[in-house]
């Protein structure tokens, strides 16, 4: 069944588009405007390229969904593949599947809505054409990852995002930007190297490098001893990319300096890329390999889950200095364990819950990562004392409908029943009640009560970051110190803002007086800047989204059961 008729050549086509066009749209916002298309000044016209391109790329990925066929969701759709480097057997194969779909368009979305904001929003840094080609660079690499079917091509799409998110922490970003875009990349890089040793080893000793035939074969071509030295050179790094406790320290730093829309995109669909490359590939390859370390990828999940959830809880507590974005950050390593919990089970029902919780924290932490971005322009920091003791009648009564947005999200993150977040910590949970043959049903049970216990330590500090920031604290004094002030700024026109200044100009009430630090709001207590157009415009989506993937979680689970049934049968339904 399709939602619309489109031959296969057209198919063909629009994931050839979907891949290819964010880089050429990225050259060509290198280069000078044509006259009649520079705006009133060159750096509106690169931000409306931006916007166009990603719009572009997200309506072919919409038309591709709706042509493809989800009565065959297991079945490879959209193919290409023509050879590249005959020597190496390396092709340029590219094709969907109910796995890699959902991932598609959630990055085009997400991208687009990234571009939608920076047209209005653009952060402090240096020429907006070279933010722009890079957003679509990085767009271009994540849109490849996703749709290439060869392992060599998967590598280099793999590493195609990391100069450009290296470039935006460093040149776009805020306090401590420099190193945190070092860590990054020193991170990601050295995770990348060990990677390109496993899958040269898979390659060679299996002969082909084609990531259908290798998923078909199921590991029949390779000994245990090999897929055993694979799982453990691929799985470090794409532990790395996901990320994986030990090897999470990069992100949260990277997450704290990082431009608002570098947080959303790193968050929303990079942290994917990893997860996404156990499923599409040591899964389905090297099974045996997998199963002998599951149950350590399962403790190191759970870890993950646990100290995720205590790092947010000692940020959120009073006199901690907890910077928000951190915060949220920290999130993201537990939220990502539950993922790596359900890769672990093997099962179909573990597998399924962690694409869906890939996808649920894609629409939920890009929704938080832009509200923290909002609540921190308008106050001009996202330290919870300063923004817990500074609200005064807080978010709720100075900006009721931002406070309200953060609570949803909030509440969201934590898994109520009925929104998107629900359902992939679930499934993942379930996945481990029962694990696949041969893993141990005790451990793996005590994992599940681990994870269980994870999410009542994520619903603790949420609840503990609405509390402080939309409904704000009694402060033992009436005003702030005047180094404490919270950033005002005149609101301005809905527009591009020019480079070096838009990033540092929050919207906020013109000449405001100091804001009170406690009590109820009065008539001279002054109200922040409400969701202006532009950022409703960019997060409606993403609301939307998360309420419907949760409350009818079978338009998800119905693209990725089936592949995900074959995958782990070796190919065969």
């Amino acid at each position: 069944m399709t939602v619309i008729d489109i031959s296969p050549s057209v198919m063909q086509f629009l994931l050839a588009f979907i891949v290819v066009a964010p880089l050429l749209g990225a050259l060509a916002a290198l280069l000078p405007a044509p006259p009649g298309l520079r705006g009133r000044n060159p750096d509106q016209a690169v931000l409306r390229h931006g916007v166009t391109v990603t719009g572009a790329v997200l309506v072919a990925a919409i038309v591709l969904a709706a042509g493809f066929d989800h009565d065959h969701p297991a079945t490879m759709q959209a193919t290409t593949d023509i050879s590249w480097i005959p020597a190496l057997d390396v092709r340029i194969h590219l094709g969907i599947d109910g796995i890699s779909l959902p991932l598609l368009v959630l990055t085009a979305l997400l991208t687009f809505l990234c571009a939608l904001y920076s047209y209005f929003k653009l952060p402090a840094g240096p020429s907006p054409k070279a933010f722009v080609a890079l957003v679509l660079v990085l767009e271009s690499g994540t849109l490849a990852t996703f749709a290439v079917l060869d392992l060599l091509l998967f590598f280099l799409a793999f590493e195609m995002v990391l100069i450009p998110m290296y470039f935006l922490i460093a040149r776009w970003g805020g306090d401590q930007r420099q190193a945190a875009a070092w860590k990054f990349i020193l991170y990601t890089l050295l995770g990348s190297v060990v990677m390109l040793l496993g899958l040269l080893l898979i390659g060679l000793k299996s002969g082909t490098f084609d990531m259908v035939a290798l998923a078909t074969d199921n590991g029949r071509g390779l000994t245990t001893s090999v897929q055993v030295i694979a799982v453990l050179a691929i799985g470090l790094g794409l532990a790395v990319k996901t990320p994986m406790w030990p090897l999470h320290s990069w992100l949260p730093d990277a997450h704290t300096a990082a431009p608002t829309v570098g947080s959303v995109l790193l968050a929303g669909v990079l942290l994917k890329m990893g997860t996404y490359g156990f499923v599409r590939i040591l899964l389905p390859v090297a099974p045996d390999g997998m199963r002998t370390f599951a149950p350590y990828l399962a403790a190191f999940a759970v870890v993950g889950i646990v100290y995720g959830s205590l790092a947010c809880l000692a940020l959120a507590r009073t006199g901690a200095k907890g910077d928000l974005k951190r915060l949220i950050a920290y999130s993201s390593v537990g939220h990502m364990g539950f993922v790596l919990l359900g890769i672990a089970t093997m099962t179909p029902t573990g597998v399924n819950g962690a694409l869906f919780a890939n996808i649920a924290h894609g629409l939920i932490t890009g929704l938080l990562f832009f509200l923290v971005g909002a609540v921190k322009d308008r106050y001009g920091t996202a330290d919870l004392d300063t923004l817990a003791g500074a609200t005064g009648a807080a978010l709720y009564g100075r900006a009721p409908r931002l406070g309200a947005l953060l609570a949803f999200a909030a509440v969201a993150s934590l898994g109520l029943p009925g929104l998107a977040g629900f359902w992939g910590e679930m499934l993942t949970l379930f996945g481990a009640y029962s694990p696949a043959e041969g893993l141990s049903r005790p451990a793996f049970r005590t994992f599940m009560a681990i994870g269980a216990f994870g999410t009542l330590l994520t619903a603790a500090y949420m609840l503990i970051v609405v509390r402080r920031v939309c409904m704000g604290e009694h402060a033992p004094h009436s005003r702030l110190s005047s180094d404490e002030q919270p950033q005002q700024a005149p609101r301005t026109a809905d527009g591009p803002q020019p480079s070096g200044t838009a990033g540092s100009q929050p919207s906020g009430a013109a000449g405001s007086p100091p804001l009170e630090t406690a009590g109820p709001r009065t008539a001279t207590t002054p109200q922040l800047a409400d969701i202006h157009p532009y950022e409703a415009a960019a997060w409606t989506p993403l609301v939307a989204l998360t309420v419907l993937a949760g409350l009818w979680p079978a338009v998800l689970l119905g693209l990725t059961d089936p592949a995900v049934q074959q995958l782990l049968a070796g190919g065969k339904s």
